[in-house]
């Protein structure tokens, strides 16, 4: 059975990577898109409904899942729209606030949402095994993470470093926001025992680098994710797509959810 999708951002990188892969998928069809300036959609799949707004088309196309992988403010109104008409709802919007995703996950009492920072297996599969490999290695080895992301992204830190961090923050029984470091400048001081860095860099095309640091006496652990294009990403959100039309409102899903199906 299909999938009925509607994909929204159309003419952006991740929107247009998404159109290119569902298309060419069997158990996916793509129903309508959403852009504000649809001339700039590069491959329109047909046949399909082009929207500006999700507005304009979500009552055409009840229970297709939506793909939002567009900005916290459009995101906002794309969850609340989806919990109204109960379309299923896949978000991979980043630099949403605490206080965003706890709406969120009040939408999501009243239809399926999965929402996750990074959809890449490699990335999940991290975000299990860290929180474990930080309590192994005890409070001797300090912990830092760095992430490097092309020129044109707008949140600093990425929401993968934030949730990687998250998670490393688990491991030594910590909140991350009572450890997080995201700058060091001048005359700081020893470091503190449980304190974890965050540094951002910005350049070029780079589509997304993650290393988290685990630094003991005499040894340093490094674990890098490197991800080469975005159809690792949008892969990940295809599956999550076909899963969440069969899942129940009730709870904010992830892609931990996903994963073990």
């Amino acid at each position: 059975m299909s999938t009925n999708l509607i994909i929204l951002g159309a003419g952006g990188r991740m929107g247009s990577t998404l159109i290119r892969l569902a298309s060419n998928s069997e158990d996916l069809s793509i129903v309508a898109i959403v852009e504000p300036k649809a001339e700039f959609v590069p491959h329109t799949p047909k046949p399909c409904f082009v929207a500006q707004s999700l507005k304009d088309c979500i009552e055409k196309f009840p229970h297709a899942v939506i793909i939002d992988f567009t900005s916290k403010t459009s995101t906002m109104e794309h969850a609340a729209l989806a919990a109204k008409h109960k379309n299923p709802l896949i978000i991979g919007t980043t630099g949403l606030s605490n206080e965003e995703k706890a709406q969120i996950a009040e939408y999501a009492k009243e239809t399926p949402i999965m929402m996750s920072p990074n959809m890449s297996v490699g990335i999940n599969v991290l975000l299990d095994i860290l929180p474990k490999l930080t309590a192994m290695l005890g409070d001797d080895y300090d912990t830092d993470l760095m992430e490097i992301h092309h020129n044109l992204k707008k949140d600093a830190p990425s929401g993968t470093a934030l949730r990687l961090a998250e998670a490393v923050a688990e491991g030594k029984g910590k909140k991350l926001e009572d450890v997080a470091c995201y700058h060091r400048e001048g005359i700081i001081g020893e470091r503190p025992k449980d304190e974890i860095g965050i540094q951002t860099l910005r350049g070029g095309d780079v589509v997304g680098v993650h290393t988290v640091y685990y630094m003991g006496s005499g040894e340093r652990i490094e674990i890098t994710h490197h991800a080469h294009s975005r159809e690792n990403f949008a892969n990940g959100a295809l599956r999550a797509a076909r899963w969440i039309s069969a899942q129940k409102a009730g709870r904010l899903y992830s892609m931990h959810d996903v994963l073990k199906g």
